[in-house]
């Protein structure tokens, strides 16, 4: 993919992310960070290629993560034998990062086109990630609120994903997020009817990741760089 033009002010912040990911990533092995390094940098050019050629003509709720700050959190909570989900998984880029981190990494996508993307990539970076076409909801998940609103926040909605992966949300122990307004209150919620004891849930807000188990935040959040 060749190199999409950016502002100047986009330029100073990919810079400034490249530093706080480096400092992040400095105990790690140096082919391993070349390869995470690679991962994300195809990650954001194909993103600004899906905006141009499919975002700028009809809508889609595709919208990539700063995969810096998302990166940096998971070295921060990295251990063997732990299971990672990401919930809509798009183009693969976290979860593939969590594999290549030592994760037993899972993504969940409602876009079809968007899995085979994210499997191409996968092999491309020798990853063992596996990804499903489908929603992130359970079967027979209903989300009720104590306001009585109990409009998903989800846009879309299909199958659920966890019958093709052959883990049940419950066999995870760290499942990340990047919801949509709204869409927070019932991932915290689907979590606690559905997700592992003890199991962490990471939602990244704006420019920050925010760590719940149990449906409490136990981590102050981790900012992207300015």
């Amino acid at each position: 993919m060749g190199t999409w033009p950016r502002s100047g002010a986009e330029v100073v912040q990919q810079a400034a992310r490249a530093d706080a990911r480096d400092a992040a990533l400095a105990g790690l092995d140096p082919a391993l960070r070349e390869r995470l390094h690679a991962l994300a940098e195809e990650g954001r050019e194909f993103w600004h290629q899906f905006d141009a050629e499919v975002r700028q003509q009809d809508f889609h709720p595709f919208v990539p993560a700063d995969y810096d700050v998302v990166l940096a959190a998971l070295v921060r909570i990295r251990q063997p034998g732990l299971r990672f989900l990401e919930w809509g998984s798009a183009t693969g880029v976290i979860a593939i990062m969590a594999d290549l981190l030592g994760f037993e990494a899972y993504g969940i996508e409602l876009d079809a086109d968007l899995v085979k993307t994210a499997r191409t990539l996968a092999e491309k970076y020798g990853s063992k990630a596996r990804f499903a076409a489908g929603s992130f909801l359970p079967a027979g998940y209903r989300y009720r609120p104590r306001d009585g609103d109990a409009r998903l926040g989800t846009i879309g909605d299909g199958v659920s994903g966890y019958r093709e992966l052959g883990v049940p949300l419950d066999d995870f122990d760290v499942v990340y997020g990047y919801p949509w307004g709204g869409e927070e209150p019932m991932m915290l919620d689907l979590m606690r009817a559905y997700g592992g004891r003890d199991a962490r849930l990471l939602i990244l807000g704006g420019n920050a990741m925010r760590e719940y188990r149990n449906g409490r935040l136990v981590s102050s959040p981790t900012p992207a760089a300015a």
